[in-house]
């Protein structure tokens, strides 16, 4: 086999497990393995980043910020858009197809030991998710990297990712999502995200309601860590639009860092980029060394966040965003009216079974000038009659189409009429990197032909 077949033959073995909705809290299965792996992702420092939203943009650009400081970094991320090697990032790219192939070679010999124990103790077999943060923390053993960014896959205290010990613990806003897995509170929900805060870690906080905030100030006490929170130790303090982004000022930690370009749109990834710095001014210095101009000039101004408001079309104009439940689906119409001159929105809207399809429908609708209900290639998808009836009861214009391709190209036909209308194709990771795919496939760029 070539190493693109050998990569895609891990992915596959990967699949035959519980998917990564299938979650147990059993953090001590994953770290049986590592164990058995003499402990790879104790070889490298650690940022660790939790939250409902925005956690893979603020990974994304603490990678960026890290690596400009001239560090070989690895990202962990998830879900992909298109292709599973998208989740470990070496130095800004997708692994190699060798390397994760190589690093399965590693891991498999141990799995059998393990899911034998486990079937033992009448427990289930490793799942997807415990696999494959366990390949990523070998991978990234191997790169060898300095600095590894880890993004939970679910949670805090119990996920898979919390065998790594984060030298940073970083807290992305906090909202109810997952509530029948995390809890029905928002104080709930903060109880399991703050699990990722070690003894003696530094911890930078997004801005969270009162009860959030009391949580993870408790829980960092109780550690001996310190703990920052946005808008009292750190602050975006200015956002203005500027060509393919925004200029944004931040107070860190340790320095003012004025008007530094941000090649991505909306108010919420401003935010995400001050905590972000805060995060990279607590590894790096220790939240006392400001980051250098040019470093952080070249670290935010090469970051990336795709199926995040990415620019996927022109005449018309096609955004693609990954707003899957209500709090990111507000910040896409805050992002939509702050960065963009249009005057009506179609939504490409496709939502997964076990989503607040009815809150994101109705965070939508007042930016919404007609909506293209759709679905998911996904068994966990919820049908596109139902999203067309949620939107129905929110009194907009619907239509209903089989797939992202039908009702993209129903979208595109409807915004290429005036050129006061664009579209926006969100409510799925799924639906975004279908969407990504289409857009590359048929050159979306190059404007509507009918």
């Amino acid at each position: 086999m070539n190493d693109r077949e050998r990569a895609d033959a891990v992915y596959t073995a990967l699949l035959q497990r519980q998917g990564e909705r299938w979650v147990q809290p059993r953090v001590e299965r994953t770290r049986r393995v590592l164990d058995l792996l003499d402990d790879p992702q104790r070889t490298y420092r650690v940022v660790h980043v939790t939250g409902t939203n925005g956690k893979t943009s603020t990974s994304r650009m603490i990678e960026s910020l890290v690596r400009a400081h001239g560090l070989r970094t690895g990202l962990f991320t998830s879900p992909h858009l298109e292709r599973f090697t998208e989740r470990m990032m070496i130095d800004g790219a997708p692994i190699d197809d060798a390397a994760v192939a190589d690093a399965w070679d590693e891991v498999e010999p141990f799995i059998g030991i393990v899911d034998a124990e486990l079937e033992a103790a009448g427990d289930a077999p490793l799942t997807f998710f415990e696999l494959l943060t366990v390949l990523a923390f070998v991978a990234f053993a191997d790169a060898p990297v300095d600095v590894a960014v880890i993004e939970v896959g679910m949670g805090g205290s119990w996920d898979s990712t919390n065998t790594a010990d984060g030298d940073v613990a970083v807290i992305a806003p906090i909202d109810l999502d997952h509530a029948d897995r995390l809890g029905e509170t928002i104080a709930e929900i903060a109880s399991v995200k703050a699990g990722i805060i070690k003894d003696g870690a530094a911890v930078v906080s997004a801005r969270q309601s009162a009860a959030a905030e009391a949580v993870l100030r408790d829980a960092a006490a109780a550690k001996g860590a310190t703990i920052a929170f946005e808008g009292q130790d750190f602050a975006l303090v200015k956002d203005s639009l500027a060509v393919g982004g925004q200029a944004i000022t931040v107070r860190g930690l340790a320095g003012v860092y004025e008007d530094k370009y941000l090649p991505l749109y909306g108010a919420h990834q401003g935010f995400n980029a001050a905590l972000a710095i805060a995060a990279v001014e607590s590894l790096i210095g220790g939240g006392a060394q400001p980051i250098t101009g040019d470093v952080l000039a070249e670290g935010l101004g090469q970051s990336t966040s795709p199926g995040r408001l990415q620019l996927v079309g022109v005449s018309p104009t096609v955004l693609v965003d990954a707003a899957h439940n209500p709090h990111g689906a507000r910040a896409l119409v805050e992002a939509l009216r702050e960065s963009f001159d249009f005057d009506e929105w179609g939504i490409v809207l496709g939502v997964l079974a076990d989503k607040d399809a009815a809150g994101i429908v109705a965070a939508l609708a007042p930016v919404a000038s007609h909506v293209f209900a759709t679905a998911p290639d996904s068994e966990r998808a919820n049908d596109a009659d139902r999203i067309a009836d949620l939107a129905e009861v929110a009194g907009l214009p619907v239509t209903v189409h089989a797939d992202v391709a039908d009702a993209s190209e129903a979208a595109r036909e409807w915004a290429a009429a005036s050129d006061r209308r664009a579209v926006v194709i969100a409510g799925s990771v799924v639906l975004a990197g279908e969407a990504l795919a289409l857009a590359s496939a048929e050159d979306w760029k190059s404007g509507w032909t009918p």
